[in-house]
């Protein structure tokens, strides 16, 4: 399948695999990569610029496809060496970088000149043309259901996907709810040019995660995922665990007098504790709707391969069909 996001990234499916802290390591992004997509690794989540220089290196030793690298650009205050960062990536032979956070505006003359493809993420269509006006060549348009930070805005993917395709001139990809080739078809019918999946790809072989995670991710349906710090305007969906209880239990009884601080044991340094040690209710951790659309838990490859293969027999069989008269009785699971 080519589109204008196969094109951008020299893969050979429209399918990205989303930063995720503790998750994006080179495991994963090379099984990714290797099956077809973009596989991403987490820029962050490695502690140093020469940390993550290491980290690309053993990625190229796991791939020699298109891979690519997540900053995310975190407030002023907290702002880690991103030059460092960025020199890393450069260095290393980076050409697509998924941006989040904050603007990449300040960092974007540095990335241009290395030739580097920029695709950031996005949760409203004002974002994205904001980012479409300081040079990404891509956005990844993520919907009220998607894992992390939604936005405040509350729009699902249905309104703001095929509101993203009647203004922007770039090319975007639909992030959030995303899981298979209904997903696909859908976000292409939508104006997407492929999909990014980021819980997804939690549940699969090649995740360096506790098995604890993926088999939370299998358990759990469409209904259990939570929306914390909304009143600190830092709105996260999270998976239900009893600490995520803890914490809407204390947001409830501080109102609008909520503080970060109030609730640093439910949402600080909780990522190791859960990705590395399974220790699945050590806190708030990032979880897309979409975990009630994962039921097994394949290779990279598979799931890849089990994707292109169902949204190809829903574009050739089931909506052709409606046009030739066969689709109503034609059913794609």
């Amino acid at each position: 399948m080519k589109t204008a996001i196969t094109e951008l990234f020299g893969i050979e499916h429209p399918i990205i695999q989303g930063g995720m802290h503790f998750v994006g390591f080179a495991e994963l992004a090379a099984a990714v990569s290797n099956a077809g997509g973009l596989g991403i690794i987490t820029g962050l989540t490695q502690k140093t610029p020469e940390l993550l220089a290491k980290e690309i290196a053993r990625c190229r030793d796991m791939t020699d496809k298109p891979f690519g690298v997540n900053l995310t650009f975190l407030p002023a205050f907290s702002a880690p060496p991103y030059p460092e960062y960025i020199a890393a990536i450069v260095e290393g032979g980076i050409k697509a970088v998924e941006t989040a956070g904050r603007s990449p505006e300040a960092y974007m003359p540095a990335l241009k000149a290395a030739g580097i493809k920029v695709i950031h993420k996005c949760t409203s269509v004002r974002h994205s043309l904001k980012a479409e006006r300081i040079g990404c060549d891509a956005v990844s348009v993520d919907g009220f259901e998607c894992g992390g930070h939604p936005g405040e805005d509350d729009i699902p993917n249905m309104i703001l996907l095929p509101r993203a395709a009647e203004e922007l001139k770039i090319p975007f990809v639909a992030s959030g709810g995303m899981a298979d080739g209904r997903s696909l078809v859908a976000a292409l019918s939508l104006g997407a040019a492929g999909m990014n999946m980021g819980t997804r790809f939690i549940a699969t072989k090649e995740a360096p995660v506790h098995q604890n995670v993926k088999n939370a991710l299998v358990a759990a349906t469409e209904l259990d995922t939570r929306l914390i710090m909304r009143s600190l305007r830092n709105t996260e969906r999270v998976l239900r665990n009893a600490n995520v209880d803890r914490l809407i239990e204390i947001e409830r009884e501080k109102g609008d007098k909520l503080k970060i601080d109030d609730i640093h044991d439910q949402v600080a340094g909780v990522y190791p504790k859960i990705m590395l040690e399974g220790q699945m209710d050590a806190g708030a951790w990032s979880c897309g709707m979409v975990a009630g659309l994962i039921h097994d838990i394949p290779s990279c490859k598979e799931l890849i391969d089990r994707i292109m293969e169902e949204a190809e027999q829903i574009i050739r069989s089931r909506l052709m069909g409606f046009l030739d008269g066969t689709g109503a009785t034609r059913k794609v699971a």
